[in-house]
């Protein structure tokens, strides 16, 4: 694990040094734009498509979806009566349901269940993500957005945005192939690995594009102290119990407390621009979350291998 997460660590920081040196002029927004919207359009659905196809679906695909979606719900609700105590104005609530509730898991997760696991980590991570994650942030998270944001954003129907979503498409693809018996050939496998292989790398770099260390400022260490103890401690905490509960074990299990502890989601600050939120509280989480993650998870990785192999 130490050496999976030094390596993950590594792809980061060189996306903060180019944040900070800008090779080629190329600013660290515009390349993380390029990079991101590359991931999103093309490389994620060609890697969700290669996993769904050949992944095992069964119960435990059920049960990493309500996992996923039971401490989303959790830690939402928790953050929310935190909310109360933090004296925190409406943009800066927004921004830390969002950062306490969803976690990185694609951006982060994905990388590090795929080093530690490989195939079968790839499967967990996409379904806790596709599964349950993803349609959760794309609905009731808008909904919050919305809610908190400053109401400049007309109100569009959250199935609406699902569906626009390339790796949705994909994911369903893939499924619907799975389970219909249908082998890949040969040369459309290696053109999907071709792609698949470019994910991890890129979205680590983005990830390190994305963080910024000029927002920690004292009336944000409650905020920021609330964020980290509910997604780096609580969630993954949660996800362990219902993991045990629902009697899952191996790979899946752990994959799937790991995918909990991991930090606070990159794809939020799109939701802060567009609503509204306190978009600095929330990129402030993000880099805090993502740092301190790299001690966090190897502890996560260490108590759940133990008590649930993998």
């Amino acid at each position: 694990m130490f050496s999976v997460m030094t390596q993950m660590g590594a792809l980061i920081v060189a996306g903060v040094g180019w944040r900070i040196l800008q090779p080629g002029g190329l600013d660290a927004e515009t390349t993380r734009r390029v990079l991101t919207t590359l991931v999103y359009y093309l490389l994620l659905p060609a890697l969700v498509l290669q996993v769904l196809w050949t992944a095992p679906l069964g119960l435990d695909s059920v049960r990493i979806a309500l996992v996923a979606g039971a401490t989303v719900l959790i830690t939402l609700a928790v953050t929310a009566g935190a909310c109360r105590a933090c004296t925190a104005d409406r943009a800066a609530v927004g921004a830390m349901l969002l950062a306490a509730a969803w976690p990185n898991a694609t951006y982060l997760g994905l990388p590090i269940l795929d080093s530690l696991f490989g195939e079968a980590g790839r499967a967990v991570a996409i379904q806790y993500d596709l599964f349950a994650c993803l349609p959760l942030v794309l609905t009731l998270g808008v909904v919050l957005a919305r809610r908190y944001g400053d109401g400049r954003m007309p109100a569009v129907h959250p199935l609406r945005g699902l569906l626009s979503v390339p790796s949705i498409w994909a994911a369903l693809a893939g499924v619907t192939l799975n389970l219909g018996g249908v082998p890949q050939t040969v040369w459309l496998e290696e053109w999907l690995g071709l792609l698949a292989d470019s994910v991890s790398p890129l979205m680590l770099f983005a990830l390190g594009l994305a963080l910024v260390f000029h927002r920690f400022h004292g009336r944000d260490a409650r905020p920021l102290a609330v964020v980290v103890g509910i997604q780096l401690l609580l969630a993954p905490a949660v996800a362990l119990g219902l993991v045990w509960l629902l009697g899952m074990e191996g790979i899946p299990a752990t994959g799937t407390v790991l995918e909990a502890a991991m930090p606070a989601m990159v794809l939020g600050l799109v939701f802060c621009d567009r609503f509204g939120l306190d978009t600095g509280l929330y990129a402030a989480a993000v880099t805090l979350t993502t740092a301190l993650s790299l001690v966090t998870l190897p502890l996560w990785f260490a108590l759940a291998g133990g008590l649930l192999g993998g």
